[in-house]
């Protein structure tokens, strides 16, 4: 891979797609199975981001292990009855989300990639909806990885493209991406518009955005100091 190339990594829930709605209905129905007092919403908001098995054992420290595997479950399915059932109008793009892939992706120094939470069989669906397919060179998901922030997936998407950790962007809405960044030396750039509030993400991000429309000048400024 030339030196030149850039590695442009995105978050999806909270970052690409606005799916609070079916989280948190989804997770209201995962406890509700198990018979549990559902989490208010700010506090299911806060664990977007991680697996489901580690988001389960946050909400639901006191259940056991086979309890929180049945409410991964049991979120699992009502989340694919959601999407089934409201087809793209679930998780829907943020606005600028898709001028902005297209506008990256154009780019012949700059590679997009994806490292999410959701499951394979989650992210393939996303890409029906929306039609996004064949816009990533490299999809990282929780199937392969450790729960963010262990830079795994970040890693991954380097060794995959040959980019190294300097000219490697995260892009996401959660201080778990940045985290993730940090811990595989890439850059992070925090989006204003998703699930963790921004104050925190400022703690983490090399920079924190409030529009798409500001993503190419942030990744100038990040890669001009590297220069």
């Amino acid at each position: 891979m030339s030196a030149d190339l850039r590695l442009i990594l995105f978050d999806v829930d909270g970052t690409l797609v606005d799916s609070q709605g079916d989280i948190v209905a989804s997770m209201a129905a995962a406890f509700d199975a198990v018979g549990l007092p559902v989490p208010d919403r700010d506090a299911v908001l806060g664990i977007v981001g991680l697996s489901l098995p580690v988001a389960m054992a946050r909400l639901a420290p006191g259940a056991g292990v086979d309890v929180q595997a049945r409410m991964v479950e049991a979120y699992k399915d009502s989340y694919a009855d959601l999407r089934a059932a409201k087809g793209a109008g679930s998780s829907p793009l943020y606005p600028g989300a898709l001028e902005a892939l297209e506008a990256l992706g154009g780019r012949d120094t700059y590679l997009l990639g994806l490292a999410t939470g959701k499951s394979r069989r989650g992210l393939d669906a996303l890409f029906d909806s929306h039609g996004l397919r064949g816009r990533f060179v490299t999809e990282q998901v929780a199937d392969h990885h450790p729960s963010k922030p262990h830079p795994s997936m970040v890693l991954t998407a380097m060794a995959e493209t040959g980019v190294g950790p300097r000219d490697t962007v995260v892009i996401g809405d959660t201080v778990f991406d940045m985290e993730m960044a940090r811990a595989a030396g890439a850059h992070g750039i925090g989006v204003g518009w998703g699930y963790h509030p921004v104050q925190q993400l400022e703690q983490h991000a090399a920079r924190v955005i409030d529009a798409f429309e500001a993503l190419p000048d942030a990744l100038e400024d990040i890669w001009g100091m590297n220069a």
